[in-house]
C-alpha cells in the first residue's frame, strides 16, 4: 500500500479514519483568500481508489471538484485518499477502512462490496452503467522496439520477457491476462476456442519474469530496465509520456480488450458519515465534460468518444469487451478459480514467475 503522507492548508485535523490504511489528508480550497480551519464551512470525502488514478485525482480532479463544489455550495471540501492495487483497495474497505467513494479497476472489485452490504447492488444503474473510465489494453516496448513485438503471439517468443501485475491483488493485471485470453478466444468471433485462448495465455505466462502487486509497481519495475515489454494500460504509457515528455512506445495488439473502470458510492460510510450530497456530486463530477477532458488528458479513453484529443491513436481493428468474453463472472471463474486456466498455469510455473 501507498506510504502516508499528510498535507493539510489549514488547522491540522486528526481522524481515526486516516489509521491503517494509507490515507493523505488534504484540504482544497477554490479561490483566494485566507484558509478556513475544519469547521461547519467544511466538508469531508474518504476515497479509495485503486493506483492508476492517483496522478489526475491529486493533481486535477479533486482540485477541479473543489472548485465545483465551492462554487455550487459556498463550502469547503476536505478529501481523505488512499490509492492502493484495485483488489487490495477493495478488500480493505471490507475490513473497515470506511471509504465514501470507491474508485477501483473493475466490476468485482465493486461486486464485493455489494456482497458484503456496503454499495447498493443497482450501482451500475445509474449514468454511464457505474463506470468513470475507458482504455485499452496495450504492449509497452523499448524505444525502437528492438524485440520487434507487433501482437501478442510475439511475447511467447523464446527470449522475450514480459511483465505485468498479479491478479491475485491487481485488477489491471486481470484486465491485461483477459486481454490475451480473450484475443486467443476470440480468434474467430464467430467460434470461440477455449484451447487457443489457454494455449495463448500458456505461452507468454511462461515468459513473464515478475508480477507486481499493482499495474503501477510493474511499471515501475518496467522502467528500472526489466524485461522487454509490459503489458498495461494504454494510458499508464501515455502518462510517462505526460510526465517525462519523452514518448513511451507502445503497440496496440490487433485484438485486445476495452477497459471499464467503475465507481461507487459506499453507503455505509456516507450514512455514517452524513455526507452523501458530496459523494453524489463527486460521483457526477467524475462524468461531466470538464473531469472527463482531464482524465483523458492523464491518457484515458473518455466515455464519450467526441471528447477524445486530436492525434489520439485509433482503436485497433478488434476491439472487444468482457461481455463479449461472457462477463466477469464466467471469467473469474474460467480463468483465476482454483483449478482455472490461470491459476493452474501460474502454479504450474510460479517458480519462474516470482
Amino acid at each position: 500500500m501507498e506510504q502516508a503522507t499528510s498535507s493539510i492548508i489549514g488547522r491540522p485535523r486528526t481522524t481515526a479514519r486516516l489509521r491503517g490504511y494509507g490515507l493523505c489528508l488534504v484540504l482544497l480550497v477554490a479561490g483566494c483568500g485566507p484558509v478556513r480551519g475544519a469547521g461547519n464551512s467544511d466538508d469531508t470525502l474518504t476515497i479509495g481508489a485503486y493506483s492508476v488514478v492517483r496522478d489526475a485525482f491529486r493533481e486535477k480532479i479533486l482540485p477541479g471538484f473543489a472548485a465545483h463544489w465551492k462554487q455550487k455550495t459556498g463550502r469547503l471540501v476536505r478529501f481523505e485518499e488512499s490509492y492502493n492495487a484495485s483488489g487490495a483497495q477493495s478488500r480493505a474497505i471490507v475490513s473497515g477502512f470506511d471509504a465514501d467513494v470507491a474508485v477501483l479497476s473493475l466490476d468485482g472489485d465493486v461486486n464485493r462490496l455489494v456482497k458484503e452490504g456496503l454499495v447498493d447492488k443497482d450501482w451500475k444503474s445509474g449514468p454511464g452503467r457505474g463506470l468513470i473510465t475507458r482504455s485499452i489494453v496495450v504492449i509497452g516496448v523499448r524505444p525502437g522496439n528492438p524485440a520487434k513485438i507487433s501482437d501478442w503471439d510475439d511475447l511467447a517468443r523464446p527470449g522475450v520477457g514480459v511483465l505485468y501485475p498479479d491478479p491475485k491483488t491487481s485488477g489491471g493485471a486481470k484486465w491485461n491476462i483477459n486481454a490475451i485470453y480473450g484475443a486467443g478466444l476470440l480468434h474467430d468471433p464467430k467460434t470461440p476456442d477455449p484451447a487457443a485462448a489457454r494455449d495463448l495465455l500458456s505461452r507468454v505466462q511462461a515468459n513473464v519474469l515478475n508480477m507486481d502487486s499493482s499495474g503501477r509497481q510493474s511499471m515501475a519495475t518496467f522502467e528500472r530496465g526489466t524485461g522487454d515489454a509490459i503489458v498495461t494500460y494504454e494510458n499508464e504509457l501515455l502518462l510517462q509520456d505526460k510526465r517525462k515528455g519523452v514518448a513511451a512506445p507502445y503497440v496496440i495488439p490487433a485484438a485486445t480488450l476495452q477497459i471499464e473502470g467503475p465507481a461507487a458510492i459506499v453507503e455505509t460510510s456516507v450514512k455514517k458519515h452524513g455526507n452523501r450530497a458530496v459523494a453524489v456530486a463527486f460521483l457526477d463530477y467524475l462524468r461531466t465534460e470538464e473531469a472527463q477532458r482531464i482524465l483523458t488528458d492523464y491518457g484515458f479513453r473518455p466515455l464519450d468518444s467526441k471528447l477524445d484529443p486530436p492525434g489520439r491513436r485509433p482503436l485497433p481493428p478488434r476491439l472487444f469487451t468482457m461481455k463479449e468474453l461472457g462477463g466477469w463472472t464466467k471469467i473469474n471463474k474460467e480463468v483465476y478459480d482454483q483449478g482455472g486456466v490461470w491459476d493452474s498455469l501460474f502454479t504450474r510455473s510460479k517458480g519462474r514467475t516470482q
